[in-house]
């Protein structure tokens, strides 16, 4: 069986199995490129053998993001930059290394960037949120938001996102220790929130913590609709992957409860039985992409792109955008209207060609 038979069987099979608290409707199909670097009509190619991507961000006619290996790699009005912005010592294990990136709301006056990454120091992991000043394709200066996230070679978490309020963030992971993500003291298994400079802010949920909601496995993907509602992806251990609307001071349960609510944790949206690795998540409310009010999800494991159509922060349908390109990791809209997505094909658990991993922008 060739490489191109057996993913197309893998999807078919994780496709069938899907269990999803709400009904799915029809698909809609965008054509899948093919193995040509240059892509076909509906999805273009914008950058090839990338190594490990994790994340990425828009800029003042920029792209940035991240390859787990540990570089910040830059796509310069539609060209990939060959040196990096940076190659930071980070420790590239599973799910640690190099993941999120974000930038600052008025990143085109201050060209502030943030990114969140494992270390270790002894025998121990951690992760820490740092901003960097860049100018002109290079740093000009770092300065550490947030340390001492508890860090493990599974469960990092790793997403980090400025919502509309103009905060900051940073979905972590419990690091594989479970009882954490209950524990206000720590950081691991939590959405924090914190202003752009790494100060908590005076309207956080619990008074001088960081902690914005708590009883999280392992976060992936952050996107806020129209209306302000915050949904997050989660991963489960081998089933119960999630999407969550995320409301302040509230507990999601983990360990000791997945997916559907009880009286003492919050509802999930949408909950997966056997596991699709949810990973990126952006809200599409308009543009040039048939999507309108849409929540758009990448899959590692189930090989998709998602429209998840929204309305009043429920989730009323499923529908297949884009598949056959083996594991996505993240999704963004690009300032063109169009979407952006990145395969996921060399993180050690997929199937790569000779021209992964890609970035690839969605024009229809």
């Amino acid at each position: 069986m060739d490489k191109k038979t057996r993913i197309v069987a893998i999807i078919a099979a994780i496709g069938a199995s899907i269990l999803i608290i709400s009904s799915p409707s029809d698909s809609i199909i965008i054509p899948k490129p093919n193995t040509s670097p240059t892509g076909t009509d509906a999805v273009q190619v914008v950058a090839t053998n990338l190594q490990k991507p994790w994340a990425l961000a828009f800029g003042d006619g920029e792209i940035f993001l991240t390859e787990k290996v540990g570089r910040v790699r830059v796509i310069d009005n539609g060209v990939l930059v060959n040196e990096s912005l940076t190659n930071f010592n980070v420790t590239d294990v599973t799910d640690a290394g190099l993941l999120g990136i974000t930038l600052h709301p008025d990143f085109t006056k201050n060209h502030y960037i943030y990114v969140y990454y494992t270390y270790s120091e002894g025998n121990k992991l951690w992760n820490k949120v740092l901003r960097i000043t860049e100018s002109n394709d290079r740093i000009a200066d770092t300065k550490v938001i947030l340390d001492r996230i508890p860090g493990a070679e599974f469960d990092n978490g790793g997403v980090i996102k400025f919502g509309p309020d103009k905060k900051l963030y940073i979905g972590t992971g419990d690091a594989t220790n479970e009882n954490s993500a209950q524990d206000l003291s720590s950081l691991a298994g939590k959405i924090l929130r914190l202003n752009g400079d790494g100060s908590i802010p005076r309207d956080n949920p619990i008074s001088n913590s960081p902690v914005y909601s708590y009883g999280h496995r392992n976060p992936q993907g952050l996107a806020w609709d129209d209306e302000g509602n915050l949904y997050e992806t989660e991963e489960g251990p081998t089933k119960n992957d999630e999407v969550n609307i995320i409301r302040a001071g509230q507990n999601y349960g983990w360990p000791s409860h997945e997916c559907p609510s009880t009286r003492e944790y919050q509802d999930t949206l949408l909950c997966y039985n056997p596991s699709i690795e949810p990973a990126g998540i952006v809200y599409y409310k308009a543009g040039k992409l048939d999507l309108e009010n849409s929540l758009v999800l990448a899959t590692l494991r189930g090989n998709i792109l998602y429209q998840l159509p929204t309305k009043n922060g429920t989730i009323t349908s499923q529908k297949i955008i884009l598949d056959g390109l083996g594991r996505i990791r993240e999704v963004g809209e690009g300032p063109d209207g169009y979407l952006y997505i990145l395969t996921g094909n060399t993180d050690g658990k997929g199937f790569p060609d000779k021209n992964d991993d890609k970035l690839l922008r969605i024009v229809k």
